[in-house]
């Protein structure tokens, strides 16, 4: 069942949803080749709280962590580790915030030292497949919009798209009802109405579309070994038009990039 949210409500969520991108920010600001990202993780946890939060993964289904660091292959839900980031790597950060009973959830992808252009466009064109789905977010218009807007751009431009993984409604739950497929037909699926609120989160792959998960229970990595970028805002329907409750703008300020998305 779709809970619509009320103005205040969606304030709410988008208070939760800037702590997180300032808790991203803070994280850019740390990401280089050497660093562990269980050390980053830690930091995290303590920025959150710092701000009034609680760190809205740890403990969620039980995940024993505040990020989720899906480095290079891992497409989501990696576990951060040991083991330190090497120039090249891209990792893809996701981050929850519950704060006055709300929560906010979004993500970025990070490039760590020197990247291969070609890895450099995956993230580029994920970037777009996110601002081309939130634009589809407006009243009238249904998830398959939304939807086929993501994957008609990932695929014109020869990437997979992800099937079993996708975006959520967001409030009071980390995970509400709709689910928000990155793939899908024009005019097909619930239509979108005011309040509506969502994690659109495309998960873009450099090779096939296939995943597969790794024994830790979480890991999900492409079944071919090649690379994966992910971008999430959470976005809400307000005066009929979408509204970006969380930004990017801090973790450009703090990579010093100019940026208009």
């Amino acid at each position: 069942m779709i809970h619509y949210k009320s103005k205040e409500e969606i304030e709410l969520i988008r208070q939760s949803a800037q702590l997180v991108s300032k808790t991203l920010a803070m994280v850019a600001t740390e990401l280089k080749p050497g660093v562990i990202p269980l050390e980053i993780d830690k930091m995290a946890e303590v920025f959150i709280r710092d701000h009034g939060g609680e760190p809205g993964f740890l403990g969620l289904y039980n995940y024993p962590n505040t990020l989720i660091f899906s480095v290079n292959e891992t497409v989501v839900h990696g576990l951060p580790t040991t083991r330190p980031l090497e120039d090249g790597d891209i990792v893809g950060v996701d981050c929850g915030v519950k704060m006055n009973g709300y929560y906010g959830d979004h993500a970025y992808t990070f490039e760590i030292g020197e990247v291969a252009p070609e890895v450099k466009r995956l993230l580029k064109v994920t970037k777009e497949c996110l601002y081309l789905g939130i634009e589809q977010l407006i009243t009238g218009n249904r998830m398959g919009d939304l939807s086929y807007a993501i994957q008609k751009h990932a695929e014109d431009n020869g990437y997979g798209v992800v099937r079993e993984l996708v975006g959520h409604g967001i409030g009071k739950k980390m995970h509400e009802d709709p689910q928000v497929p990155n793939y899908g037909m024009r005019g097909r699926g619930k239509k979108f109405k005011e309040g509506l609120v969502l994690a659109i989160e495309p998960m873009i792959n450099m090779g096939t579309h296939r995943v597969v998960q790794l024994k830790d229970g979480w890991t999900i990595n492409t079944a071919d070994g090649k690379p994966s970028a992910h971008f999430e805002h959470n976005v809400a329907i307000i005066n009929g038009q979408p509204q970006i409750l969380s930004t990017f703008d801090y973790i450009y300020e703090a990579l010093g990039i100019n940026q208009n998305v």
